[in-house]
């Protein structure tokens, strides 16, 4: 007797929620260089695949490590033509099999390795996070990649604690401005902050305690008059030479944090001599060095935990928590729509900005307004 043959499989449920769009605008490197490659693309829509989510986009962040990708210093993508993009926040518009703890119309902010500069992206559902209540689309853009390091590389690494003294590099910028705003979150902390003069009043009502223009006169210099034996904690974004002065302004059981190799970047194109002049001042010391000098050493890069998705998770969590408090607030210095994308990467690389470069598909209509007035 021969055996009843077996059931065919059943079909996958069709994504929930909208269809997928017939295409939408992108934005892609092209290649390593200047701001030209850059482009805005149309790309074909799809429908999430299973454990996916399908997202509007709103609001996109820039980071410096985009900065970086297009000129062709940032190692964790894969070579052009590839969309970057490590944080955006938007709106759900369809679910894929299997996803039950979302829903269709649900405010998402999104964390990737990259592609999330678009339109319309499609994402696994544990990359996103639910935004607070009351959250703008820009904000919840500005949050995930600069609060989630300024929080792990304060608290985790940093083990920031009542009465201890900070040094926050580039104090102005996206993880500058959450670093200084979770330190308040801590007693009668001392901050010392570098940025430009120009942006000094906006530092001392943020609660920087001691701005220091790195322009005009020698961070470490001036640290020392004010704070003989040094700080406790430096957040190092730069490299190079500033790493050393940072080791040697570590108080005994002080920790320098690494998180940046901004001294790279000295203009639109990628600079040989830079990049040489970084990696010949890069810091070293060994174990036995540090055994003697009761200092503490470390790197963070949030490209590098992506796979930690519950620990990424426990970080936003405390972060949505402090921000329905009313502690954190991401300061948002400008909104650009993708076709001016090479416009905010100026704004960033010249450090003329005062929190964070938001990129947006396009403007609202009452801005395109009045931009054209």
């Amino acid at each position: 007797m021969s055996a009843e043959p077996a059931p065919a499989p059943a079909a996958p449920e069709p994504p929930k929620g909208g269809g997928a769009p017939a295409e939408h605008r992108a934005l892609v490197l092209t290649g390593f260089g200047g701001y030209d490659k850059m482009k805005v693309q149309t790309r074909r829509g799809a429908e999430p695949r299973p454990g996916e989510v399908s997202v509007s986009v709103r609001a996109c962040g820039l980071n410096f490590a985009e900065v970086m990708a297009r000129q062709g210093l940032y190692d964790r993508l894969p070579p052009p033509p590839i969309c970057p993009g490590m944080e955006c926040a938007g709106t759900i518009r369809a679910l894929g099999d299997g996803v039950r703890d979302r829903q269709v119309g649900d405010k998402v902010m999104i964390l990737a390795r990259s592609g999330l500069w678009q339109e319309v992206v499609n994402v696994p559902a544990n990359r996103t996070f639910p935004m607070p209540e009351g959250m703008s689309f820009e904000e919840a853009a500005a949050l995930l990649v600069n609060y989630i390091t300024a929080h792990m590389v304060l608290f985790d690494f940093g083990n920031l604690r009542p009465n201890q003294s900070v040094l926050i590099h580039m104090a102005a910028g996206g993880v500058g401005t959450a670093a200084i705003q979770l330190c308040k979150t801590v007693e009668n902390v001392t901050i010392f902050g570098t940025a430009s003069a120009s942006k000094h009043d906006f530092l001392r009502e943020s609660g920087v305690t001691h701005p220091i223009d790195y322009r005009t006169m020698d961070y470490a210099e001036e640290i020392r008059k004010i704070s003989p034996k040094g700080v406790d904690i430096v957040l190092d974004p730069l490299g190079g030479a500033d790493t050393h002065k940072a080791f040697n302004l570590l108080k005994p059981m002080g920790k320098i944090i690494i998180y940046g190799a901004a001294n790279v970047v000295t203009g639109k194109k990628r600079s040989l001599l830079a990049m040489a002049k970084t990696w010949w001042h890069q810091f070293h010391i060994s174990a036995l060095q540090l055994l003697s000098m009761n200092k503490a050493v470390c790197g963070y890069h949030l490209g590098y935990m992506d796979e930690e998705v519950e620990l990424l998770g426990n970080v936003v969590a405390k972060l949505a928590n402090l921000y329905t408090q009313g502690k954190i607030k991401p300061k948002i210095d400008s909104v650009w729509p993708f076709d001016q994308v090479g416009d905010a990467m100026r704004q960033m690389e010249e450090k003329k900005n005062v929190g964070k470069v938001i990129l947006v598909p396009e403007l609202p209509k009452e801005e395109s307004k009045k931009e054209e007035n």
